[in-house]
C-alpha cells in the first residue's frame, strides 16, 4: 500500500495558528511550528521562505480557497448583484476559525515593511470574488472594481474584528451601508453620463481609460510574491 506523502505546508501552518495568538505571526511562532511538525528547518524555510510572513500570506490565501468553495455551492440565481458581492464579502469572514490569527495579521500588514504585502493579498480576495462572480470586464472596470471592494472589504474586516454584537449583526449591517455607498457612486455615474454636456466629457474619458488593460494572470501558489518567468 503506498503512503501518502505528507503536505508539509498545510502541517506548518495548522501548527503555527496554535502559537499565534501568543507569538503573532512571528519568527518564535514560525520557529515552534518547525518544532510540533518535526520537518527539517531548510524544508520548511523552503516551503515558506520568508517564514511567518509567508504563513501569514497563505493563512489568508486558505480563506479565500475556502469562500470561493462556499460561493460556487451556493445558488445566486435568485439574488440581486449587490447582493451577492455582500454574501461573498460576508462568506470570507464568517469562514474564519481563528479570530486571533486575523487579528494579528492585520497587525502584521499594518508594519511598513509589510503594508504592500498586506495590500496584494486584499486585492487578490477582491479579485477571487469579482472572478467567482463571473466578472468578465477587461478594461479599466477590472481595476476600479477590485480597488472599490478592496475598500469594503478591509473596512468590514476592521469593523468585525471590534464587533461584539449578537451573531456580528451589527458588521452585517455595516457592510450593507459599504455596499450601498458603492451603489450609490454608480447611480452618479450613470446620470452623469446621461447629462448632455457632462455624458460627452465622460464617454471621452472612459474611452481612453477602457483602453488599460488587466494583468496576465499569474501564479499564487508559491511563497514570496514569486512570479514564474515568462
Amino acid at each position: 500500500m503506498t503512503e501518502t506523502p505528507r503536505d508539509y505546508a498545510t502541517e506548518l501552518l495548522d501548527a503555527a495558528l496554535m502559537h499565534v495568538p501568543f507569538d503573532g505571526w512571528s519568527e518564535t511562532a514560525f520557529k515552534a511550528a518547525i518544532q510540533d511538525v518535526d520537518v527539517p528547518p531548510a524544508l520548511a524555510r523552503g516551503l515558506f521562505p520568508r517564514g511567518a510572513i509567508d504563513l501569514a500570506a497563505a493563512y489568508h490565501r486558505r480563506g479565500d480557497g475556502a469562500m470561493i468553495a462556499a460561493l460556487t455551492a451556493r445558488d445566486l440565481s435568485e439574488m440581486r448583484f449587490r447582493d451577492r458581492v455582500a454574501l461573498a464579502v460576508r462568506l470570507r469572514i464568517e469562514l474564519v476559525e481563528d479570530k486571533e490569527a486575523v487579528r494579528r495579521g492585520v497587525t502584521l500588514f499594518a508594519l511598513p515593511m509589510h503594508a504592500a504585502e498586506g495590500a496584494k493579498l486584499i486585492w487578490g480576495t477582491a479579485d477571487h470574488i469579482w472572478t467567482a462572480l463571473g466578472d468578465t470586464s477587461r478594461d479599466i472596470n477590472w481595476y476600479t472594481k477590485r480597488a472599490t471592494l478592496s475598500g469594503v472589504y478591509s473596512s468590514t474586516v476592521l469593523y468585525w474584528l471590534g464587533d461584539d454584537s449578537l451573531d456580528n449583526q451589527a458588521t452585517w449591517a455595516f457592510l450593507d451601508r459599504r455596499i450601498d455607498d458603492v451603489m450609490q457612486i454608480e447611480k452618479v455615474k450613470a446620470q452623469v453620463r446621461k447629462a448632455p454636456g457632462l455624458g460627452r466629457l465622460m464617454k471621452g474619458a472612459e474611452s481612453i481609460l477602457n483602453r488599460v488593460k488587466p494583468p496576465k494572470a499569474r501564479r499564487e501558489d508559491l511563497p514570496g510574491g514569486w512570479t514564474v518567468p515568462r
